[in-house]
C-alpha cells in the first residue's frame, strides 16, 4: 500500500491526497475503510491503494496510517 497525507477534504464527500507528487490524488467518501469520512482530517497520514478511475488516477482502501 502507498501512503500519503490528506491535503484537503470537501464537505461533498470526496478529498484528496498529497502523495508527493504533481498531481494530488482523489478519493470518495466510499473509498474510506476502518472509519468514517467524517473522522477523517486534513494532515493525517494514510494507506491506501493507487487504482485507474474513469477521470485518471484515484484511491481506493483508504485507511488512516498507524
Amino acid at each position: 500500500m502507498a501512503e500519503g497525507t490528506i491535503k484537503r477534504l470537501t464537505d461533498k464527500g470526496f478529498g484528496f491526497i498529497d502523495v508527493g507528487a504533481e498531481k494530488d490524488l482523489f478519493f470518495h467518501s466510499s473509498s474510506v475503510e476502518g472509519a468514517s469520512f467524517d473522522d477523517l482530517r486534513e494532515g493525517q497520514q494514510v494507506t491506501f491503494n493507487e487504482v485507474s478511475g474513469q477521470k485518471g488516477p484515484c484511491a481506493e482502501n483508504v485507511q488512516v496510517a498507524r
